[in-house]
């Protein structure tokens, strides 16, 4: 059986694809603020906390249902095409998987936007389940972004 895998999913939200952009791309301080019941802090570790290379401890609040902890090494940033790719490599969620492969690609659509999430991953052992619930994680997470620009404006 195979033990790796990918998960996508593509939300639709209320705002302009340019400030969710930025909220994503300004995450290590917005994030805390806007999403406190999900993200405790994001520490910049390494580099600015949002060119490739960079590594943010990124420590979760009690809306994180199954990781408090984890550094997460930003891979790619295409700032034209809105897209962010970013790996885990230490904290909760390696006890579950070997490898954690994330990108966020924000696309216009309008007055509006589409977010599209995907993950590749390598499961530590078989017996570990497709990690579903950070996939919901992320989409409670944009559609909050979403609600929290539109509040603060």
């Amino acid at each position: 059986m195979a033990c790796s895998g990918q998960l996508h999913v593509v939300v639709e939200l209320k705002s302009l694809a340019e400030k969710v952009w930025e909220t994503i791309r300004d995450s290590t301080k917005i994030f805390p603020q806007a999403l406190s019941h999900d993200y405790k802090s994001i520490e910049v570790l390494e580099g600015d906390g949002k060119a490739p290379g960079s590594i943010r401890h990124i420590n979760y609040a009690e809306g994180s249902p199954i990781v408090k902890v984890s550094k997460e090494r930003i891979e790619s940033v295409d700032e034209a095409e809105k897209i962010y790719v970013y790996s885990i490599f230490d904290g909760d969620l390696m006890k579950y998987y070997k490898t954690f492969i994330a990108k966020i690609n924000v696309i216009p659509k309008g007055e509006s936007s589409l977010v599209k999430w995907s993950c590749e991953f390598e499961k530590a052992s078989e017996e570990i389940p497709d990690p579903s619930v950070i996939k919901e994680f992320a989409v409670k997470n944009f559609v909050e972004i979403d609600d929290y620009l539109h509040t603060k404006a």
